[in-house]
């Protein structure tokens, strides 16, 4: 078998058009147009095993997205220190691979990562959104408060089963465990929401967003949102935030090149709930 080598994708998109990361046939997708165009460069089905540490869904941004793939060693010998810049050439503006990492064989895009972090930015500016920056913010028809926004972000915060806040899966689990989440204003007036966990479930981080918002506008406590996890269906109450004001801006790893496969191997067991 011929020797491969793996390496790490750091990438960014702007997500307006495209109908999310996955692959899909007859759609618009990160990972179809990254395919192709590594194809175009090396020769159809040569990068093998594309994997992504968080498959965004449609109309969501990136500007920390990480994923793995591996390629006959003696093409990488051959394209290192040409590729990056060839598929700067042959990408859409709308998609970067910033940089392309030999990694160990071990890593895993996916289950060796440690953390996700994803921004969300609202205005409540009484004129929406300034026009250049439509497609990363979301317009907000009512004031809102960060205190308030905080108070109820607080209740969200630890390891929880959020299937109030998922779209459920066949035999997956929602039980997740979220290390930060925290509002900001910034000087321009943008609030910003960080969100960070070991991992999301679908729709997650924008269902956590409405929930807050709601609170943050006065038209639910602040407790609303954390009363929430107690559920163990989808809350139908709950209104998804519009997907581009979210963007997936960091993924983490281990230090150690060598906690890659056991990271890993403690991601893929199942999550279940303490007693």
């Amino acid at each position: 078998m011929d020797e491969r080598t793996r390496l790490r994708l750091d990438v960014s998109y702007d997500g307006t058009d495209f109908s999310g990361w996955a692959a899909q046939p007859t759609r618009r997708t990160v990972a179809g147009v990254l395919t192709d165009t590594l194809d175009l460069v090396l020769g159809a089905g040569t990068a093998t095993g594309l994997t992504v540490a968080g498959r965004t869904d449609a109309g969501v941004h990136a500007t920390g997205q990480v994923c793995h793939l591996d390629l006959p060693t003696d093409v990488w010998r051959e394209h290192d220190g040409r590729l990056l810049r060839r598929l700067a050439r042959l990408l859409p503006t709308d998609v970067r691979v910033r940089a392309m990492t030999e990694v160990p064989a071990d890593f895993d895009a996916r289950f060796s990562a440690t953390f996700r972090r994803y921004e969300y930015r609202v205005t409540d500016a009484v004129y929406g959104v300034q026009p250049l920056r439509r497609h990363e913010i979301l317009a907000w028809p009512k004031p809102l408060d960060p205190d308030l926004l905080n108070a109820a972000a607080a209740g969200l915060v630890g390891e929880h089963d959020f299937a109030a806040y998922c779209r459920r899966k066949e035999n997956a689990t929602t039980l997740r465990e979220v290390s930060r989440l925290d509002w900001r204003r910034d000087p321009d007036g943008i609030l910003v929401a960080t969100v960070q966990a070991d991992a999301f479930c679908q729709a997650m981080v924008r269902s956590l967003v409405g929930a807050m918002l709601v609170a943050g506008d006065g038209r639910r406590p602040v407790d609303w949102p954390g009363t929430l996890l107690t559920r163990r269906e989808r809350a139908s109450e709950v209104t998804v935030a519009p997907a581009h004001g979210l963007t997936l801006v960091a993924v983490g790893y281990p230090d150690d090149p060598a906690e890659y496969a056991r990271r890993a191997d403690l991601t893929r067991r199942l999550r279940v709930p303490t007693a």
